[in-house]
């Protein structure tokens, strides 16, 4: 099942991008993916194809029409998952990645100006995603970002099947400090332990470093991990203490 991804957008020509190189441009030519922009504009009914209009109440700027935003879905809406790119959203995880990536694509709408009229998200079934607390100019620069982050987990994409597996978020935690040669750089040594070939060590030392950038990093991401170790999910076996 090759994965489609349709972008809904007012600039089709910024597609397939940076995804056209390296690995994931690579596997598009091979067809492993592929890419269909989709200019919204198309959908504009007026002579001048319109597809924004001023503020309902006001204010600056200009708001996407929900009816040419619709027509723009329904011609090409089917089983996959229809995303738009705001702030507003919640926010992308590896495992919503890891969901996406598992299925047949996505269909992704991408904003500009002042955002959605609000009654697109009540017309039709969307997933509003954000891809961090910033503003950007459009949705496009999300888009190729979740998209990115997708095409790397399709089979074939990266060299090794366990590539994906020691990265930081896939186990709640950011990843160990990576190392490689020269064995010293401007006074400064790969730790011993790496070197050690003891692979129990290695992988006690990698959990240990990851453990401690995170919760200097990331405290956010430490409270959440923790929570998890402390709080099992409901439903999973406890087992009681008992004394010999």
């Amino acid at each position: 099942m090759t994965f489609a991804a349709t972008i809904l957008t007012l600039y089709p020509e910024m597609f397939p991008g940076p995804l056209g190189v390296s690995l994931a441009g690579r596997a598009l030519r091979e067809g492993g993916w592929r890419c269909d922009p989709v200019q919204i504009r198309d959908f504009a009914t007026d002579r001048h194809r319109s597809v924004d209009d001023t503020p309902a109440g006001g204010g600056a700027g200009m708001v996407l029409r929900a009816d040419v935003l619709a027509a723009a879905i329904d011609s090409v809406a089917d089983d996959r998952p229809i995303l738009a790119m705001t702030p507003r959203g919640r926010p992308l995880s590896q495992a919503r990645v890891r969901e996406i990536a598992a299925g047949p694509g996505a269909i992704i709408l991408c904003g500009r100006f002042e955002g959605f009229d609000e009654r697109i998200f009540d017309g039709r079934r969307i997933e509003e995603v954000s891809i961090g607390d910033y503003i950007l100019s459009g949705g496009e620069m999300g888009a190729l970002v979740l998209l990115d982050a997708c095409i790397r987990l399709l089979p074939g994409v990266m060299g090794a099947a366990s590539s994906g597996v020691d990265e930081s978020f896939e186990t709640g935690l950011l990843e160990y400090p990576q190392y490689t040669r020269p064995y010293e750089w401007e006074g400064r040594t790969i730790p011993e332990v790496l070197r050690s070939g003891d692979h129990a060590r290695i992988a006690a030392w990698r959990k240990q470093q990851a453990e401690t950038d995170t919760r200097l990093r990331r405290p956010d991401l430490w409270e959440r991990h923790e929570g998890v170790r402390v709080h099992p999910p409901s439903g999973a076996r406890r087992t009681k203490d008992t004394k010999s």
